[in-house]
């Protein structure tokens, strides 16, 4: 029982002064002044309060202002893998640093990517809190052995087992980084977060996504395993969750056959023993791949990226709605829970007719959804010269602590496909 302390013995009020000869040239304020001069304090206090609260952006909070889940530290360090082309980063990088790399201002950057004719548009991570390293490598064949292709299938992948190996090598990859950085600095990372290039976010990353132990996924698209475009987990299960390559060998002698890079994933966690959760999450794929419509048992709808969402990495782009409410009703249903599923009951789901290219104007519908900073960036980016373009990765290669690519020139003659005009817009 609580008690209460033991309360002292009021003291009666001191008398009043006796008025000298100085006090009566003065005049006594009433009983109502003294409120009033009471209140001013109060008055002042609320207001402070009230700009202070109001002032308070969930993208800019001190860490510590929140409870994160961390047994280590009260400021756990965070990395933030980004991995993947840079085919539409002009679209997804505004969302990417608002949504994430905001979010987590104090996390490691680790960036790695093919250098290819889009790698330029990398540039916009200039304005990213925090560059750790950048590596944009040379793309090149990698060797295909027995084993991997025991374990793997081409059946799935657009560029087959070869397409897998780039896409494990480039996970593992940022991996690598990590623990170089983790060596250098004689300390380990208490989270990491890997994400997408070409993941369009329309909320911010939430921190209930944190949870010692596990390895937080998507809920959808698992096609036949577990969603794998994004994933989050504490420094032990991230280091079996991204070692997409080398965990071959045990998924070999484990017995795993014919695997997609959704179920390699699955079973990796398995043969770990790391409980997945899957959540959802407010970001999508953006995608030019072309899939059937409608969406069958085992196809891939292809999302709105103006639906009310979350979306949780399903494919998307900019359309004119083709599918929603009622008609949802009716394609929602058939399709595959472990396959192509993404939940799309209570309206969070619109659907285009993904079965063709981007259709002509894709611009203004993605400019209305996205907003004004976002079509200024797409604007820009689309327009930008030569010359720009050296600047914007120059300030790049400055910010990153790392940089393991390419020089700026380089970068930007490819985008212009080897032409040496410094007036030519880049390709977009």
């Amino acid at each position: 029982m609580h008690k209460h302390p033991t309360e002292a013995p009021q003291k009666a009020p001191p008398p009043p002064p006796s008025p000298s000869a100085h006090d009566t040239k003065k005049p006594i304020p009433s009983q109502g002044a003294r409120y009033v001069m009471l209140l001013y304090p109060l008055i002042f206090f609320f207001l402070f309060i009230t700009i202070l609260v109001s002032s308070l952006n969930y993208e800019t909070v001190p860490w510590n202002f929140f409870p994160f889940p961390s047994a280590k530290s009260s400021n756990p360090r965070v990395a933030i893998c980004l991995v993947g082309g840079a085919r539409r980063f002009e679209l997804t990088g505004p969302s990417i640093l608002e949504h994430v790399l905001n979010v987590f201002p104090e996390a490691d950057l680790f960036v790695h990517s093919n250098l290819d004719e889009n790698s330029f548009k990398l540039g916009l991570l200039r304005l990213a809190p925090r560059v750790t390293e950048m590596r944009i490598r040379r793309p090149a064949m990698l060797p295909e052995t027995r084993q991997q292709k025991r374990v793997l299938t081409k059946s799935f992948s657009p560029n087959g087992i070869q397409g897998l190996l780039q896409y494990f090598d480039l996970v593992e990859g940022c991996l690598d980084m990590i623990r170089e950085q983790e060596t250098q600095g004689r300390f380990k990372y208490d989270w990491i977060v890997r994400t997408r290039v070409d993941g369009y976010w329309t909320g911010p990353l939430d921190l209930e996504a944190f949870k010692p132990g596990s390895y937080v996924v998507p809920e959808g698209c698992r096609f036949g395993g577990l969603n794998d475009r994004l994933g989050i987990g504490d420094r032990n299960t991230s280091e079996a969750a991204l070692s997409r390559l080398s965990l071959l060998t045990q998924l070999d002698e484990a017995g795993f056959r014919d695997l997609d890079s959704e179920t390699a994933f699955r079973a990796q966690l398995i043969v770990n023993n790391i409980p997945p959760v899957e959540l959802r999450f407010p970001f999508c794929i953006l995608s030019d791949r072309q899939y059937d419509y409608p969406p069958v048992r085992f196809g891939v709808p292809v999302t709105s990226m103006g639906s009310p969402g979350p979306l949780s990495g399903a494919k998307c782009r900019p359309c004119t709605v083709v599918c929603k409410d009622e008609c949802m009703e009716q394609i929602g249903p058939r399709v595959n829970e472990m396959w192509g599923w993404t939940e799309w009951r209570n309206g969070s789901m619109e659907l285009c007719n993904g079965s063709q290219p981007w259709e002509e104007g894709w611009e203004k519908i993605f400019d209305n959804v996205a907003g004004k900073v976002a079509a200024i960036v797409r604007r820009r980016v689309k327009n930008m010269k030569f010359d720009e373009c050296v600047k914007e990765m120059d300030c790049l290669r400055k910010k990153a602590e790392r940089w393991n690519g390419p020089d700026s020139a380089e970068i930007c003659n490819l985008a212009l496909l080897n032409t040496p005009s410094r007036t030519r817009k880049l390709p977009v």
